[in-house]
């Protein structure tokens, strides 16, 4: 029987690079990779606008549950709404099968790239994220269990990831 590997969980501000550098990782790493989005689209068959529209509070319910169900999964890559983190019992779900890296963006690299248009929380406007990210930081920092910069290319970011990842898992089998 194999080994029920932990997850990698990429937490971290919208913009930051999340989904990318997930869907890279799972490639080098040839792990199924989960959007949070993207599966709750999926399995609702509505976009998350769509769902925002009936409020942050139902879409927020509706991540939760989402959290539980990703979070039984394992040996998978996981990115992460940027709002995940506003209900710490998602993070405590995803943190029983996974490790939780926190993709640190500076601002203004977020703010200069951006797409708003399908980021509910931002249609009114860039100066949104300034404020997204003064509420949330400190957050993301204390539910990481690692933080890795995105300030530099994508395949740095993710050789940090894959090296701590497989550090410790090493560590977990030590400890066995």
């Amino acid at each position: 029987m194999r080994d029920k590997v932990k997850n990698i969980v990429l937490i971290g501000m919208p913009g930051c690079g999340k989904t990318t550098i997930g869907k890279m990782a799972a490639s080098v790493l040839n792990k199924k990779f989960i959007d949070m989005d993207e599966y709750i689209e999926n399995k609702y068959k509505i976009t998350i606008p769509e769902i925002f529209k009936r409020g942050e509070e139902y879409f927020r319910n509706i991540e939760s549950l989402a959290a539980v169900e990703v979070s039984n999964e394992y040996d998978v890559v996981i990115s992460t709404g940027g709002g995940v983190i506003k209900n710490e019992k998602n993070i405590i779900n995803l943190k029983k099968n996974g490790i939780v890296f926190f993709i640190d963006r500076p601002l203004e690299n977020i703010i200069a790239d951006v797409d708003i248009k399908n980021r509910p929380l931002l249609k009114n406007g860039t100066h949104e994220i300034e404020k997204i990210f003064n509420e949330r930081y400190d957050s993301y920092k204390s539910y990481c269990d690692f933080l890795v910069d995105n300030t530099s290319d994508y395949e740095v970011v993710i050789d940090n990831i894959i090296s701590i990842y497989n550090k410790e898992l090493n560590i977990q089998k030590d400890e066995c």
